[in-house]
């Protein structure tokens, strides 16, 4: 409903629009000078119509910046992961580093289009995606509020990048994992020169398949001695390294959840660990956080990534193996030893816990081909001895 108020010789009217979402504030617009007051409904109805159609554009004073830390929170309070909310953290700094002092209203298809395809030249897909993402968020919120009317990232399409030389040397390069006999190597160099719960950190990687943050979630009600089971339910986050200042999600996808067999020797290996472990909350009573972690630190917290990323590479240079390997390349060593087995796509899906069989079929066709130059590699040193 507008309100007319007259001013000496002039009208003015204002008009209600409602409480901003993102400021709580109570939003109107008005304007004066008009000569009658049924100039000044003329136009307030103009306003009205356009606030009953969806079309009108409030005048916002808010600055880019400011409108987007409002989004950051709403989108906090959403449900989100707060990897993700740390992910569109980073990615909203490459707009406010240059738009941060601009009215959000003030931002134009050009603006959005040169900002992306100056970033575009920096950085990876993967990454401009995410970026993308984040703008097509922010400005689609801004539209819903009726702060703008254009979204400045409709129909903008990234270019598609130029493969270059160094990517396609490199690409095959990007799949780290152990050969049978690498790991095997690297296993009994574990169980000789490793440290306390090294043995069994690599081990169950190697035998599961599971991701860090899957494997360091992992509590004594997820193992099931009898059936031989592991069952993922959660993954560990903790960006900080910092032994109390870690979170546990939900795992990466809805596929990630599943329930995984695991041989005899992973089965004992782990019920020994269990004894272990007892007898240490017994020694360490006093201090000792029971959350119930299957690789837990001597004062019950979960065991620390980069601890285990640091014992990684000691371990590699006593075994003497100098490839790049990290710790999500025992999952890749592990499907190398799925397919090498004869084990099923499907099935391979299932265990790693791919909501898209695309990943797996991507990995699938990187290991079987990998497979196939060592065949081919073999059968050529056969022909050159037979032809000695």
């Amino acid at each position: 409903m507008a309100k007319f108020k007259q001013r000496g010789k002039t009208w003015s009217y204002h008009v209600y629009l409602g409480i901003d979402p993102l400021t709580k504030k109570r939003l109107e617009i008005s304007k004066g000078g008009f000569k009658t007051k049924k100039e000044a409904q003329a136009a307030a109805r103009v306003i009205e119509l356009d606030k009953e159609n969806g079309t009108l554009v409030k005048d916002s004073k808010l600055s880019f910046e400011q409108f987007t830390k409002d989004w950051l929170k709403t989108y906090s309070r959403s449900g989100v992961k707060i990897s993700s909310v740390r992910a569109r953290e980073k990615e909203v700094k490459h707009f406010i580093s240059v738009w941060g002092p601009f009215k959000i209203s003030q931002i134009t298809k050009k603006m959005y289009q040169d900002r992306m395809l100056d970033l575009s030249e920096k950085y990876s897909k993967n990454y401009m995606d995410g970026i993308a993402a984040t703008g097509r968020m922010i400005f689609r919120q801004a539209v819903e509020l009726g702060i703008m009317k254009i979204n400045p990232t409709e129909n903008f399409k990234l270019p598609k990048q130029q493969t270059k030389v160094e990517d396609l040397e490199s690409a095959e390069e990007k799949i780290k994992y152990l050969e049978k006999e690498e790991l095997a190597h690297f296993l009994k160099t574990t169980q000789s020169e490793g440290l306390e719960m090294d043995v069994e950190v690599f081990t169950t990687l190697s035998y599961s398949g599971l991701r860090i943050g899957e494997l360091l979630a992992l509590k004594w009600s997820d193992f099931n001695d009898k059936k031989g089971t592991l069952r993922v339910t959660k993954t560990l986050y903790n960006p900080n390294n910092n032994f109390e200042g870690y979170q546990l999600l939900t795992p990466k996808t809805k596929g990630s959840v599943r329930t995984i067999k695991i041989d005899d020797h992973l089965v004992n290996l782990l019920k020994k660990h269990r004894i272990k472990q007892n007898e240490i909350k017994l020694k360490n009573r006093l201090i000792y956080k029971d959350s119930g972690f299957i690789f837990a630190r001597d004062d019950g917290h979960p065991q620390l990534r980069k601890v285990i990323e640091t014992r990684l590479k000691r371990l590699l240079n006593k075994s003497g193996i100098e490839k790049n390997i990290t710790p999500h390349s025992f999952r890749h060593t592990h499907t190398s030893l799925l397919i090498e087995a004869g084990v099923g796509i499907k099935e391979i899906q299932q265990r790693l816990g791919h909501t898209d069989i695309n990943t797996t079929m991507n990995i699938y066709a990187h290991m079987t081909a990998n497979m196939e130059e060592k065949a081919s590699q073999q059968f050529s040193k056969l022909m050159k001895d037979l032809l000695i």
